[in-house]
């Protein structure tokens, strides 16, 4: 890699230099490392080609999933993957937390609803996240009332929620609300 920034790497390619936009998940995967491998996809529209470049193949797969719904182009798509986890992502659209979604800069509640409605039975089927990346589902109040009581100390919304995931996630066992939020101070 030539070149490296949050949102993009320049890949040298025989002496041509070619522009990938990625994701900041992807970024903070592939910061440290001098070389590394990128899944692509080029977007063709009649005035560019746009390369985007992906960690894993789930990222690649969800991102996919998300430009085939009217209304998600190739950067808010990036912008919702910049913004959420594949994990993230998948457990927003299969508890139908429109919240979450619709927190993604750019994202109205029409159109988050209609990622939730298009995508819920395609995920269910086949499943995009790599194993041990979604939450278990009982976590799914502890972690919305978590969020709610961080929230309202005025905490940042996607502050708290990566906080909260990571402490939940690191937790071999049952938290207690209150221990999550204590936590949860500590790191947000």
């Amino acid at each position: 890699m030539v070149e490296k920034e949050p949102t993009y790497v320049i890949i040298d390619v025989n002496g041509i230099g070619y522009h990938i936009n990625i994701s900041l998940n992807t970024f903070s995967s592939i910061e440290s490392k001098e070389n590394c491998k990128l899944l692509t996809y080029m977007h063709v529209k009649e005035d560019a080609q746009t390369l985007y470049g992906f960690v894993d193949s789930s990222e690649k797969r969800m991102f996919l999933s998300l430009i085939s719904i009217n209304g998600v182009g190739p950067s808010t798509g990036l912008m919702i993957q910049s913004s959420l986890t594949a994990g993230e992502l998948q457990e927003a659209i299969l508890s139908e937390d429109v919240g979450t979604i619709q927190s993604v800069k750019g994202i109205g509640g029409k159109t988050a609803q209609r990622i939730i409605l298009e995508l819920k039975d395609k995920i269910k089927k086949e499943g995009f996240a790599e194993q041990g990346q979604i939450l278990p589902s009982n976590h799914n109040t502890l972690k919305n009332e978590a969020l709610k009581a961080l929230t309202t100390l005025g905490f940042n919304k996607s502050v708290a929620e990566k906080s909260i995931t990571s402490i939940i996630k690191q937790s071999s066992g049952e938290i207690k609300l209150e221990e999550l939020i204590r936590r949860a101070l500590k790191t947000a």
